[in-house]
């Protein structure tokens, strides 16, 4: 099937959503998205972030779709035209979106470990509207612990439910949820429950934003101030690929994540036993500096960055009346005046 999004097509295998098509093609034309993840089964449609907007809808019914779509749950038809960035409509609606995430988000950029590779940042930064409408009380709960490594900060969640997911989708018994509806819905574990399985530590990895966070990195270090290494080890632990992502403070491991692709979604989920309990250098075999595949703070004028040569013109004018000058100054066999000619 034949799918064109903002004037580039792209061929598809039926069944490919709207938002896979795009991140096949690439580029600032993807939409974003907080709650799809490709790993998950059953991920998408709650965000509202990755709206567009269909001008057609396949060749044989090119009538446009009314609405916008959520690309993440909308499938690809032959013929089909989609507009992303290139949409005024699209793009005001991604900023209404993102003021709606924020309503209830705390400023805690400053102190939250998220900052710097956060997805509800980097939505904001290019969407968000600097002055909020919003004058009502934000909803507020204490910090909980959720388990021995993880803390929930429910103030920053937006309820994209990865974390569901992925207890769901990984470990037998899942012990949290979504309890409460509409504007009381919140994330937490059932009564006298702790999440304590061993797959438990890839809800950080999920969390777009600063929900879930790792106590043992807790107020440690920015991660810019981190350097990244991909690194292995032999794990025993069923189901893990012992294949992560070391974050190092001089020779000191900071943190383990698992390795990400440009969208920040997790290659291979990882066990506990990798991410909390060796830190040490000798327990991993390094493999290399890990290169950035998503633009964020992290990665500024970082070596793995291809940077363009920046060439400044200067124009000719300027410089009139001081070439004399110039060769005078900088050249010793030009004489300053007519009587050091000889």
């Amino acid at each position: 099937m034949k799918v064109t999004i903002d004037g580039q097509s792209i061929d598809v295998e039926p069944g490919t959503t709207i938002l896979q098509a795009a991140r096949m093609i690439g580029g600032d034309l993807v939409p974003p998205a907080m709650c799809y993840y490709s790993k998950l089964k059953g991920s998408g449609g709650k965000c509202r972030c990755c709206l567009v907007e269909v001008s057609k809808g396949s060749e044989a019914d090119p009538r446009p779709m009314p609405k916008l779509m959520a690309s993440c749950v909308t499938g690809c038809m032959d013929g089909m035209e989609v507009n992303s960035k290139s949409s005024a409509r699209v793009m005001e609606a991604r900023k209404s979106v993102t003021e709606f995430l924020l309503i209830n988000h705390p400023l805690d950029c400053p102190i939250c470990d998220q900052a710097g590779e956060c997805d509800l940042q980097n939505l904001s930064f290019e969407h968000g509207n600097p002055k909020s409408r919003y004058i009502e009380e934000k909803r507020t709960f204490e910090p909980e612990d959720i388990g021995p490594n993880i803390q929930l900060h429910m103030n920053r969640c937006i309820l994209c439910q990865r974390c569901v997911q992925v207890a769901d989708q990984l470990t037998d018994n899942r012990v949290h949820g979504v309890l409460d509806r509409g504007d009381h819905a919140n994330i937490s574990t059932g009564i006298s429950k702790a999440i304590d399985n061993e797959f438990s530590g890839n809800m950080i990895d999920v969390c777009p934003v600063g929900a879930l966070t790792d106590k043992t990195f807790r107020f440690k270090s920015r991660v810019w101030f981190n350097k990244p290494y991909n690194a292995h080890r032999e794990c025993t632990t069923p189901g893990c690929c012992g294949k992560t992502t070391v974050w190092m403070f001089g020779g000191e491991i900071q943190r383990v994540t698992g390795r990400k692709d440009e969208y920040h979604e997790v290659e291979e989920f990882i066990c506990n036993s990798c991410r909390f309990d060796h830190k040490n250098v000798n327990d991993w075999v390094i493999e290399g500096p890990r290169e950035f595949e998503k633009d964020s703070v992290i990665n500024q004028n970082n070596y793995t960055q291809k940077l363009e040569k920046v060439t400044i013109d200067t124009e000719k004018n300027i410089l009139l009346g001081r070439d004399i000058d110039r060769k005078k100054i900088s050249m010793a066999a030009i004489p300053l005046t007519d009587k050091d000619k000889k």
